[in-house]
């Protein structure tokens, strides 16, 4: 087991917390928050079956999401984006729960390896789908050292989002943007240009909750690493996210309607921790087979530091691979240590993936 602890000292993208003002106001603004313990065992990572859903289980449990079938599809050039200097960029489609979806893949410039590309999938924070679009510069630094140090490199849209079909369902209240993810991953390593063995993925704020869940479903990730992630349990989500900014303009309709139906239907971690347990991917750690490294500014006003400090001990708990990297100074986007993020990231993926 690799236990690295840092702390570095040296030195456009939309928070997930958009969301969170209105979880905020459904749950009250008054809520106490509740210390959900975490299982000290969890059950074994089950391979996808052909049952999209099986009888009795919510499709927001870990459970669910780890019986549910991920199917491949092609990759599908729609434009290029022409030579970025080291990659190219191509806009490419593929098809997600029979939803076709768009993707920026950047490929590098140098040879592909015999045995195919390493591939880096990145699982973007919250953007609002009204005004997201594949191509736009939101993570183009990260992309771009990825792709020149080696890796061919996806970035989604989830379902609803730019020009992708499907309904923007949310990120939390709703497993639709992992299943997106999910099946990007088997279309992927169905790919003659892929090492299928070398699939990683990058989860920035929103996007770490994604990645989160699909590193406890899916055994073909060998590392993951997150940058100022969503990453404790649900009951932190609900209660130990201090009311974040007021968005520039309120979730889309859709979304409201989805989380009201969700905590109408299930409850409130409060009033159903067992549920809300079973839905919370840091309780199945224990069968993920990928390496992890955590990012996070100590002074993140977006989202809590807490959230990657109990992934970080639930990790080491587990016995996990995992390194914690803590940036002081800093904001939501890295900005200030924008550089020493890149470099650590890189050097992580040389090492595990």
């Amino acid at each position: 087991m690799l236990r690295r602890r840092i702390t570095l000292g040296v030195g456009v993208l939309v928070v997930a917390s958009a969301l969170f003002g209105l979880y905020h106001a459904v749950l009250g603004s008054g809520s106490t928050a509740v210390r959900t313990a975490i299982p000290t065992s969890t059950p074994a990572a089950r391979p996808a079956t052909p049952t999209a859903q099986v009888a009795g289980l919510n499709p927001l449990t870990i459970a669910a999401m780890r019986v549910r079938a991920y199917a491949a599809s092609t990759l599908a050039e729609v434009r290029s984006g022409g030579d970025q200097g080291g990659y190219v960029n191509t806009v490419v489609s593929f098809v997600s729960d029979g939803l076709t979806e768009y993707a920026l893949m950047s490929t590098p410039d140098s040879r592909r390896p015999a045995a195919g590309w390493p591939v880096i999938i990145v699982c973007h924070g919250y953007i609002d789908p009204r005004t997201y679009r594949t191509d736009d510069a939101s993570y183009a630094q990260f992309i771009a050292a990825f792709a020149r140090a080696g890796y061919l490199v996806l970035k989604p849209d989830y379902r609803g989002h730019g020009q992708s079909h499907g309904v923007p369902e949310g990120g939390y209240l709703s497993p639709a943007y992992t299943y997106d993810v999910l099946n990007l991953v088997s279309t992927l390593r169905a790919d003659p240009r892929v090492d299928p063995s070398r699939i990683g993925l990058y989860g920035h704020s929103l996007g770490g909750y994604e990645a989160l869940r699909a590193m406890v479903v899916s055994r073909d990730l060998r590392a993951v690493t997150f940058m100022a992630g969503v990453l404790g349990t649900v009951n932190d989500i609900f209660y130990n996210w201090p009311q974040p900014p007021q968005p520039t303009a309120p979730p889309p309709p859709i979304q409201q309607q989805i989380a009201r139906s969700v905590i109408a239907t299930n409850g409130t971690p409060q009033t159903e921790p067992d549920f809300w347990n079973s839905t919370s991917p840091i309780n199945y750690l224990a069968a993920t087979t990928a390496a992890v490294q955590i990012n996070m500014d100590v002074g993140d006003s977006e989202v809590p530091k807490l959230f990657s400090d109990h992934l970080d001990a639930a990790l080491v708990a587990a016995g996990k691979t995992v390194q914690y990297i803590t940036y002081p100074g800093d904001d939501h986007q890295f900005n200030a240590n924008r550089a020493a993020v890149l470099a650590n990231m890189v050097a992580f993926f040389r090492a595990h993936l």
